[in-house]
């Protein structure tokens, strides 16, 4: 797929209407952004199959696909899921700005457009769009286990690596040619339902050992939760710790628990220690593995159990 150069602005407008292509063509072209069309939503996604815009501008009535059921269909594909996407509907059509947001939309202009005010907020959210691919690509390089979900568990992005988490539970499974499983987004659902963040589920995996669990470590944006997996196999990965570090048993469980990301109450219940043991623990483990933050003892633990 073509990815617009950096420099670029870049916004796909979707409309039927030549006459508004043209109008909303020349304000654009005349801010210096450049500007794909589109009249129908087929012919948007044939298109976003070789371009990514910076943003788009999407017509909410057409014939035949109209703009939400395009907006839907975006939205589930991994390469585009991020673009910002602003809803055109005419003023008459408030049952349109509900449906817009329930599809993914982030904004809405009425029409007839005001022309300076979808500049500003054309701008605005092209802008933020780009915060987010920046920190869904950096999450990425990091190889973490995350995915978002919106506040009802359909999926809107996932890494790489919790791509694989979940096809050891449902092998079949590919990111953005369906929804989450059935198996893991019962579980996100109840996580949702309780609000919050800190609460966690766990799911067997499938033909073999260990846990996927899924803990909502965060609710990022309007619509937007962060959700960590951990993959637990405690006894296969205590194992490899014991192996590989010079550790006594009780330091490689704690540590073990610390890569699963869990606190140190958490630790001290699990192992029924106290917390302040827990602590002891973990300098004593700082200096072995010569490391001095919780972070990087964590990240050594990982690299040892994924060889």
């Amino acid at each position: 797929m073509l990815q617009i150069p950096a420099h670029s602005d870049t916004v796909l407008v979707v409309d039927d209407e030549p006459d508004a292509l043209r109008m909303l063509t020349t304000v654009l072209e005349r801010a210096e952004m450049s500007v794909l069309v589109a009249t129908s939503g087929e012919a948007a996604l044939e298109l976003l199959g070789n371009i990514v815009p910076d943003l788009i501008l999407m017509d909410a009535v057409m014939p035949g696909m109209d703009g939400f059921e395009t907006t839907q269909k975006i939205k589930a594909r991994p390469e585009t899921a991020n673009i910002p996407v602003i809803f055109m509907t005419g003023l008459t059509e408030s049952e349109h700005v509900v449906e817009a947001f329930e599809v993914g939309g982030v904004d809405y202009v009425r029409k007839p457009v005001d022309l300076m005010e979808l500049l500003a907020r054309v701008r605005v959210h092209m802008a933020q769009g780009r915060a987010v691919q920046a920190s869904v690509t950096s999450l990425d390089a990091t190889d973490r286990l995350i995915l978002a979900t919106d506040s009802r568990g359909n999926l809107l992005w996932c890494t790489p690596r919790a791509e694989q988490a979940i096809n050891r539970v449902s092998p079949s499974w590919r990111r953005g040619e369906e929804p989450l499983p059935p198996e893991i987004r019962s579980h996100i659902e109840r996580l949702l339902a309780l609000e919050g963040t800190g609460g966690s589920a766990r799911v067997k995996r499938t033909g073999g050992s260990g846990e996927l669990e899924m803990m909502v470590v965060a609710h990022y944006r309007e619509n937007e939760v962060l959700i960590r997996l951990n993959e637990l196999d405690p006894d296969d990965d205590l194992a490899r710790l014991q192996d590989r570090l010079p550790l006594t048993n009780r330091e490689a469980q704690v540590l073990l628990w610390v890569s699963y990301g869990k606190s140190n109450r958490v630790i001290s219940d699990v192992l029924q220690i106290s917390p302040r043991t827990v602590t002891k623990h973990l300098e004593r483990i700082f200096d072995k593995i010569g490391v001095e933050t919780r972070s990087a003892a964590a990240a050594v633990a990982i690299r040892v159990i994924d060889q």
